[in-house]
């Protein structure tokens, strides 16, 4: 009898083992904060979530850190959007982490164009794309879907679970979109907001808008684009210059100085990022010109 208890205390625990172990969540990796709070609406606690790019890093020029490149090793996937720290380093990831499924969340997404800055006297040469596409919650709802096929990819077991938390997140991307949508509902004719670094573009172009960029590309403006820069704000009565704590403000605010407005963070890079959306929303429609 006390063979036979023993026995099935030993085939009890084997199972609860099996399933504990089914249980354990999944580790991935985000390139940035605000791809994390998209894989975590739609795989929740099946998901151990790292990102690579931490909160107040710049993803322009970040380099990994050597703990960060230990725990890339242990990830199943890696959710690129395009920024430009990934063009050096996603090669390296793959050879660390031969068995790491990159996910191009912006799959399937047309980048716009980086217009050059309005006070700049010759038209550049566009070469650069914008990455910031996370930044539109139309847009949005391509890259979860991106984000659901890579989860089913490595982790089917839980496939019912991902499908349930995609509906349930493009079900909060509409509302969004919505309220967006109604902030700007009584904008009039009035269109225009000015930004140093140029990250709005997707959201400017979603909900009608134009960012009018003082900085392009990641370049300062040269000295003669200043003036033409600061006449341009002045006529259209410019109060406000969004900036992003990522970047030092200090040409920012010779303008803002210049012009007599005043500079106001607007953070690309939020990890509480449907927050974001709607307190960016509010900021620019009030500075609409």
């Amino acid at each position: 009898m006390k063979r036979l208890m023993v026995f099935v205390f030993v085939f009890t625990c084997f199972f609860i083992h099996i399933d504990l172990h089914a249980m354990e969540p999944i580790q991935v990796t985000a390139s940035i904060m605000p791809q994390k709070y998209f894989v975590e609406k739609i795989a929740g606690r099946h998901v151990r979530v790292d990102v690579m790019c931490p909160p107040g890093a710049f993803p322009g020029m970040y380099e990994p850190r050597p703990a960060q490149m230990v725990s890339l090793s242990r990830s199943k996937v890696f959710f690129a959007v395009g920024v430009p720290y990934e063009k050096l380093w996603l090669g390296r990831f793959e050879k660390i982490n031969p068995n790491l499924y990159i996910c191009y969340t912006d799959r399937g997404i047309e980048k716009r164009i980086m217009k050059t800055s309005l006070g700049s006297k010759k038209v550049r040469r566009p070469v650069a794309r914008d990455p910031h596409c996370w930044l539109s919650p139309p847009l949005v709802m391509i890259q979860a879907r991106n984000i659901l096929d890579a989860l089913v990819r490595v982790d089917p077991s839980n496939k019912k679970a991902y499908y349930h938390g995609y509906r349930c997140f493009i079900d909060e991307l509409v509302r969004l979109d919505l309220e967006v949508k109604d902030i700007f509902s009584d904008r009039g004719n009035r269109h225009m907001f000015m930004v140093f670094h140029p990250s709005w573009g997707y959201f400017a172009d979603a909900y009608g808008l134009e960012q009018v960029p003082i900085e392009i590309e990641g370049k300062e403006p040269r000295a003669a684009d200043l003036g033409r820069l600061i006449d341009y704000a002045k006529e259209h009565r410019v109060k406000e210059i969004f900036v992003q704590p990522q970047q030092s403000k200090v040409v920012a605010s010779g303008i803002a100085e210049a012009i007599g407005a005043r500079l106001v963070d607007l953070d690309p890079l939020s990890p509480d990022w449907e927050r974001n959306i709607v307190y960016a929303a509010k900021k620019i429609r009030a500075a609409l010109r």
